[in-house]
């Protein structure tokens, strides 16, 4: 993330976030259980697992259990969405790096297999199913064999072997996201949040357009006043998202106490565009970790 701010700039703003009593220690729907389950017992039929994760936050929200499960398997950890992040971008060649560690490991119930085997797992929306459809692309010319989405949870069961690779045969086997049970920290969950790994109802969006704000101020990321023609710099989420609203013509038609209708700024529309916003890259590029 950039650097921090002056003093005095700083003095302006919170220096720490008030989360409130928003619950994010556990967020561990069913279909996650169940996915574990498959993706244990798929491991007979796996050479080699890789994780895909947000380079915005690499180290903040990853499941501990996929340790814990898939130890027994060589590990490649491969941090996406690196052109959302405040870092330097460096290609790797996946498949070599893949086949490098499968060879060098001991592949147990897959010793006579010609072919090699890999799972793709990660938290919720960090793009595993992007990575997927881009690697057949470039190693096999060919277009999207699994969907892609901006909500958490697009992929919710163990999806068929997905080839990328001709020479070397490589099969990906494409799995549901799968958030850790518990978030033992509130900012972790925010995190998580703000980059889209948690759904959005689950914290409100409100709160994290005002999580957002806190951190572009605290490291003097000041791109959002330029991006949305701010009056300048402010601390005040609702100040912010009523200047949004008015700039994007966002209304909405609220009935008052006296029965009347009247127009007013549409905050939660506000709210919805900013976050989105900082999700595509357009608030900048920035590592909150």
């Amino acid at each position: 993330m950039g650097g921090p701010g002056t003093s005095s700039t700083r003095r302006l703003f919170r220096e720490v976030f008030t989360f409130g009593s928003k619950d994010l220690t556990h967020w561990f729907p069913s279909h996650m259980a169940r996915g574990i389950k498959r993706m244990r017992n798929a491991l007979r039929r796996v050479d080699c697992i890789v994780e895909v994760h947000d380079a915005r936050i690499p180290f903040a929200g990853r499941n501990p259990m996929f340790h814990d499960i898939f130890a027994i398997r060589p590990h490649l950890l491969i941090l996406n969405k690196k052109d959302l992040a405040d870092t330097t971008p460096q290609k790797t060649s996946v498949i070599p790096r893949v086949v490098e560690l499968i060879e060098n490991s001991d592949r147990y119930h897959r010793l006579e297999e010609n072919d090699y085997s890999v799972m793709v797992i990660g938290v919720p929306n960090v793009g595993k199913s992007s990575l997927i459809n881009a690697m057949r692309r470039i190693y096999l010319n060919k277009g999207k064999a699994t969907p892609v989405g901006v909500r958490p949870g697009v992929t919710r069961s163990l999806m068929h072997k997905i080839k990328v690779s001709n020479k070397p045969e490589v099969w990906l086997l494409d799995t549901p996201g799968i958030m850790t049970p518990y978030v033992k920290e509130i900012e972790v969950g925010m995190k998580l949040a703000l980059c889209g790994t948690l759904q959005d109802h689950a914290v409100g969006t409100d709160v994290i357009a005002d999580y957002l704000l806190y951190v572009l101020n605290s490291y003097n990321h000041n791109r959002y006043v330029d991006f949305y023609e701010l009056e300048g710099p402010s601390d005040n989420i609702m100040d912010v998202l009523t200047q949004i609203a008015k700039k994007l013509n966002k209304i909405c038609r609220v009935k008052t106490a006296a029965g009347s209708v009247v127009q007013r700024p549409d905050i939660n529309a506000a709210a919805t565009h900013m976050v989105k916003a900082f999700r595509k890259g357009d608030l900048g590029h920035i590592t909150l970790d």
